[in-house]
């Protein structure tokens, strides 16, 4: 692997090693929250909610985690990734926790909503890849975000089972307990990234400027657009998958195994979307990827329900899960520079959590409404058509800034 020398002031601390760090972030930070479609059916079970409480709780959770990336990317490109990355920590670490507590709608909005949206924000990968992207040359830095997307899979592949483990032989609350340690694992980690972006070379910018040049590229909106798209697909699928599977007469333990199978298959997928993303047109990937979901959603709702077609349909989803992140934050970088990565990546990823809450909270709402979520699966397969469409025009070329001229 070669990666850029090391940023003055790292000291012991070398790339290789604030890779491997925070691809660990990304593992812990994602694998945890992978999992929390698991509980949808307990908690509701046990304080006698319908499904939308508990969706509510995600909704909130998803939006939060998305309102508050911006900001925490400005943190980090200000201050550094380490104070942000440990502060989102212990702030997950207590609404994961918490919710183990939580006896009412109102408190679980708290703690599965508000504490651990915020801890979500803070400690996501979305931090994480901006660090790591800003320690490596620009030609491996599509391979090096593939890498740290698909750690955050491996950890959905290794930690859905073994949350559905917890709740099978501790219990829903203590398997929550459990889990809040492996969030609480954020904070050491995250001393390893402790520092902030370089000033660079060239010409300078503030973040208001970065900001302001950014909202004026229509390919940075259509990036907003298509990246909707992805977290309404996420959120919906990771919360409800497991409950749709169940509904048509399937065990639990399928729905842990098919999760866990879109982890597993997205180790592949980011990972090769990130070696190709160095190589082909990140566009022209990211169309062929949307299309390819709605091809997707489209068999899997019109086949029959069975345990093969549930892994089979895992697999491929899982083969398209986050292989939409490496292309995207790349082309964040590749467009605008690595400079305030973390803060336009965030804003493209709040994006992402919008789409999510209305995909959680959507399945949720129309399953309590209908008794089915055939209308969002159908929803799903034509937003994913869009988002095929709306990546073809974005033009890929780094912006060229012009130095102003000196005063004579």
């Amino acid at each position: 692997m070669t990666t850029s020398s090391a940023s003055p002031g790292l000291g012991w601390r070398t790339p290789l090693l604030i890779i491997i760090a925070g691809c660990t972030i990304a593992l812990l930070n994602f694998g945890t929250r992978a999992g929390f479609g698991l509980f949808l059916e307990p908690i509701s079970a046990a304080n006698g909610w319908g499904r939308e409480v508990f969706a509510l709780g995600i909704a909130i959770q998803t939006v939060l985690w998305g309102f508050g990336q911006p900001f925490a990317g400005a943190l980090a490109d200000k201050y550094g990734s380490g104070r942000v990355l440990a502060i989102g920590g212990l702030f997950y670490a207590a609404g994961v926790a918490l919710s183990a507590f939580a006896s009412t709608p109102g408190m679980l909005n708290v703690t599965l909503g508000l504490l651990i949206g915020i801890g979500l924000a803070g400690s996501s990968f979305t931090v994480a890849l901006s660090a790591i992207a800003r320690m490596v040359s620009p030609e491996k830095r599509s391979w090096a975000l593939g890498i740290g997307t698909a750690a955050g899979s491996m950890g959905q592949f290794l930690m859905v089972p073994l949350g559905q483990g917890f709740i099978a032989a501790f219990g829903w609350q203590v398997a929550l307990m459990l889990l809040s340690l492996f969030a609480l694992a954020i904070i050491p980690l995250s001393f390893i990234l402790a520092g902030k972006a370089p000033e660079g070379t060239g010409p300078q910018q503030s973040l208001g400027e970065a900001l302001k040049e950014a909202g004026n590229q229509k390919s940075y909106w259509l990036l907003i657009s298509g990246f909707f798209v992805c977290g309404f697909h996420v959120s919906f699928i990771q919360t409800h998958l497991p409950a749709y599977i169940v509904d048509r007469g399937l065990d639990a333990g399928t729905g842990a195994w098919a999760l866990a199978l879109v982890g597993l298959a997205n180790v592949v997928g980011s990972y090769s979307a990130g070696v190709m993303g160095g190589k082909r047109s990140k566009k022209y990937l990211l169309s062929f990827i949307y299309g390819a979901r709605a091809v997707v959603i489209a068999i899997f709702v019109l086949m029959p329900m069975t345990t093969l077609s549930v892994l089979i349909f895992a697999f491929a989803m899982g083969l398209l899960w986050l292989s939409t992140v490496p292309l995207t934050s790349g082309l964040v970088a590749q467009i605008f520079g690595p400079r305030y990565m973390a803060t336009l990546f965030g804003i493209v990823f709040f994006s992402h959590q919008v789409g999510g809450f209305l995909g959680v909270w959507l399945g949720g709402r129309l399953f309590d409404l209908t008794g089915s979520y055939t209308v969002v699966w159908w929803i799903s397969t034509g937003l994913a058509v869009f988002a095929a469409i709306v990546h073809w025009p974005i033009d890929e070329r780094p912006l060229v800034r012009v130095a102003p001229a000196a005063a004579e």
